[in-house]
């Protein structure tokens, strides 16, 4: 049983119970309208420490097409933060108005801290550079949804792979599954951390590669997860600026790719896709951003137990 738990890394649940979620989350997809009154009267706490777009409006549409309400904020100057009030204190509070709580947080770590002092369920919708695993569930359906399982695929990784919490929540959560392949494709500057490589990749016995030229590989991609240079990550922007246009996937690139491949990307866009690709039926990420809500709602009705 999922309900009353808490989401705060993409391994706390096991296949099984992931899977539980992908079930209703295509039952919903399927019958959209016979979901709208089954979160009636439960409310969300979304609290958001740090900007964002896709996850928090998803967190709030999945609730309000659940028929519940949603109350919080979109950034921490709104809220009594700016006080000094302490995460614990704002959580305790919020919890005893919310019956779930969605939050997102610039420290790594503080959704777990913060899970402490919390009676009812907490998502983690991104901490820092370390996690998001609503994104990865997102990630996981879309794959599911495109190539019908989960094992014998070849991942190809590309671009911000030091700083992009997607990157490390999805490698974690595709180890799980049978004979899959990583090929991680990034500058020497933006490599995947040492701790993934080795507590994840090199512990499992993965088959992975590292490479800097995305031309050389992607014939051999059934998936290819791009992402942005996150400037919001650098210390010194000279680096950002050397660094932020290193791959960008257009139709030329796209010439060598298989036919059934995958284009995933957890958004927003900068320029890495270029806007081309869009009307490609390999691109998948918009259809991956609207299943981000659909996997949410799932998401919220588990945890809530509701039926």
């Amino acid at each position: 049983m999922l309900k009353g738990r808490h989401l705060i890394d993409p391994q706390d649940f096991t296949v099984e119970e992931l899977e539980e979620i992908f079930q209703l989350a295509e039952e919903i997809i399927g019958s959209p309208e016979e979901f709208t009154h089954l979160c009636d009267g439960k409310v969300l706490g979304s609290l958001f420490f740090e900007p964002s777009t896709r996850t928090r409006l998803s967190f709030e549409a999945a609730m309000n097409r659940l028929g519940g309400r949603v109350i919080g904020f979109s950034e921490p100057g709104s809220s009594s933060v700016t006080k000094g009030e302490n995460l614990p204190d704002t959580i305790r509070t919020v919890a005893s108005y919310a019956d779930i709580i969605a939050m997102r947080h610039p420290k790594e770590g503080a959704p777990r801290y913060g899970s402490q002092f919390c009676d009812i369920p907490l998502i983690n919708a991104g901490d820092g550079g370390h996690q998001h695993p609503t994104q990865t569930l997102t990630d996981l359906l879309t794959i599911k949804i495109a190539k019908g399982n989960f094992s014998n695929l070849t991942i190809g990784l590309c671009g911000d792979l030091k700083f992009g919490r997607t990157v490390h929540s999805l490698i974690k959560a595709m180890s799980r599954y049978d004979n899959i392949r990583f090929i991680l494709i990034s500058p020497n500057e933006l490599q995947t951390p040492q701790y993934i490589k080795t507590e994840i990749l090199d512990k499992k016995l993965l088959d992975y590669v590292e490479v800097e030229r995305l031309e050389e590989v992607i014939d051999r991609l059934d998936i290819l997860y791009m992402t942005r240079v996150q400037k919001e990550r650098f210390f010194n922007e000279a680096d950002y600026i050397r660094l932020k246009d290193s791959y960008i996937l257009d139709n030329a690139k796209l010439k060598l790719a298989k036919s059934d491949l995958i284009i995933l990307h957890p958004l927003p866009r900068v320029n890495e896709i270029s806007m081309e690709v869009d009307s490609d039926p390999r691109a998948w990420y918009f259809r991956q951003a609207k299943y981000g809500m659909f996997v949410r709602m799932a998401l919220i009705a588990k945890l809530l137990g509701v039926k």
